[in-house]
């Protein structure tokens, strides 16, 4: 089966997980895990949550403009978790071939590869990279600036922003209602996320036309 719409595929790896211990990397696999099917369920979709090699991990999105509303999501509830491990995570976009048998171990395609290669090419201090179909100066621009943003959340602002990108609750008081806090207190939280600013950058990545290269 060859998918020649492009998709999004996600792979991750867990920063310096051997120093970390056991305990530590399976509590950080069982908030990925659960973030995948949350994040899936929240748009009707099968992420094919795959663990691998140890301290990686890999999903995929059919619905590639999504790319960012999910690795905002996963950063999110990572740091809403207090997972002491953090991931880094390559984003690539393009056609698949085969979505693998029982999980994504053994998917393939151009999408899986671009998504591979450049997360070993990562630097050092990096959390997220982007390349592939329909791939450009600006989306890379775009998912600088988000990581940057990103990595300041404290535990309490992800924990309210991945509720926001869920979906199922946008006004303030549903989500403070939620997290048994005042709508004073997520309305603080969102803002300090600097949650308003990326409104224009999911719009434009939800849109993006990534047919064309």
């Amino acid at each position: 089966m060859t998918q020649h719409t492009p998709c999004a595929v996600l792979t991750g790896d867990l920063i310096k997980s051997r120093q970390s211990g056991t305990a530590a990397v399976d509590k950080t696999f069982d908030i990925l895990h659960q973030a995948a099917k949350a994040f899936g369920a929240a748009h009707d979709l099968d992420l094919r949550f795959t663990r691998h090699r140890g301290d990686g991990w890999q999903i995929v999105l059919m619905q590639p403009g999504l790319l960012l509303d999910a690795a905002l999501y996963f950063v999110a509830r990572l740091k809403a978790g207090e997972a002491q491990i953090a991931t880094r995570l390559s984003i690539g976009v393009g056609p698949v071939d085969s979505l693998g048998s029982r999980d994504l171990s053994d998917a393939t395609g151009p999408a899986f590869f671009v998504s591979g290669n450049n997360l070993g090419q990562m630097g050092r201090n990096r959390m997220l990279t982007l390349a592939g179909q329909g791939i450009g100066v600006a989306q890379v621009a775009i998912l600088d600036l988000a990581e940057w943003i990103a990595s300041g959340w404290t535990a309490t602002q992800a924990e309210a922003v991945a509720i926001h990108l869920e979906g199922h609750l946008i006004r303030h008081e549903d989500i403070a209602k939620t997290l048994g806090v005042t709508r004073q207190a997520i309305q603080n939280r969102l803002s300090g996320a600097g949650l308003s600013y990326f409104d224009n950058a999911l719009y434009a990545m939800r849109h993006h036309n990534y047919v064309s290269e």
